[in-house]
């Protein structure tokens, strides 16, 4: 065979071979489910979702946009007294008319035995287990050299530990019935810093971490694990702790000009649990009007 015969035949057979490959991958997207783009938030209708810190602030938000969206909602508060007690209560007011069961217990997040118990009852008490929200934070804030072991430690059990203690808890589930969506709660401070928050920055630097890691060791059991990174928003807490000229700047930095609510958070943390993020794991999405821009 002339060396110009032989190029042509190794030319068509190249080319026989890409089309079989082709052909395979056409074949086997054919068989793959492929995502509801229709379903949207409907996704979340009959599920169960597990808040931590649901009773105030964003916690509050998630809460109820779950149960407007249909799902099943359980979450946790820490009982520090008559008003954490007040505040779990006119959150389940809340809830009532939504048509779905909800679950709420104090438990203390910080504890690995409570977290554990709180994770087993919800999905006890429901019938499952979907969505795990890891919401639960404080602050301490104080320069370093005068922050004292309580404070360091209080910040990191709770915004830390917390979330490890929880998402150990529901990862057995989610990895036997092969579906499952964490979100965890970090901040714009766990990508950039500022005076007075070393434990807290250091807390959600660590989320961030953790996230990604927990999306790398759940991926192969159809878990997907996100963060998203809050600016400054409007709760009580924010509001009462820090002081107003703090607050001004943070709205003059944002690129939108203002402050975050509450629902500009939980809107972003329903689509992660949707059908419609099911390809999003790993991801640090930053809620913050443009404050890191």
């Amino acid at each position: 065979m002339s060396e110009g015969r032989e190029g042509s035949a190794q030319a068509s057979s190249g080319q026989a071979g890409i089309g079989e490959a082709v052909d395979e991958l056409l074949s086997r997207m054919e068989t793959e489910e492929a995502p509801d783009t229709e379903a949207g938030t409907d996704s979340l209708r009959g599920r169960v979702a597990v808040v931590t810190g649901g009773s105030s602030g964003i916690g509050r938000a998630v809460v109820g946009a779950f149960a407007e969206g249909g799902a099943h909602v359980a979450f946790n508060y820490l009982d520090t007294g008559e008003d954490s007690r007040r505040m779990a209560e006119v959150t389940c007011e809340m809830l009532q008319g939504a048509g779905v069961r909800v679950f709420a217990r104090a438990a203390d997040v910080r504890e690995p035995g409570e977290a554990a118990a709180f994770i087993a009852q919800a999905r006890d008490r429901l019938g499952g287990l979907h969505f795990l929200v890891n919401n639960a934070g404080i602050g301490r804030d104080r320069a370093l050299w005068r922050m004292s072991d309580e404070e360091w430690r209080s910040v990191v059990d709770t915004n830390l530990s917390g979330a490890f203690y929880c998402t150990r808890a529901a990862a057995p589930i989610m990895r036997a019935q092969e579906f499952g969506k964490i979100v965890n709660v970090s901040s714009v401070h766990g990508l950039s810093s500022e005076f007075g928050l070393v434990n807290y920055c250091s807390t959600k630097a660590g989320l961030i971490g953790f996230t990604r890691s927990a999306a790398l060791e759940l991926g192969s059991a159809n878990v997907n694990v996100n963060a998203v990174a809050p600016g400054y928003i409007r709760t009580t807490q924010l509001t009462e702790r820090v002081p107003a000229e703090i607050l001004d700047r943070a709205r003059e930095r944002s690129v939108l000009g203002r402050l975050g609510d509450p629902q500009d958070v939980a809107s972003v943390i329903l689509f992660l649990c949707s059908e419609a993020s099911r390809h999003i794991t790993g991801a640090v999405i930053p809620v913050d009007g443009g404050y890191l821009i």
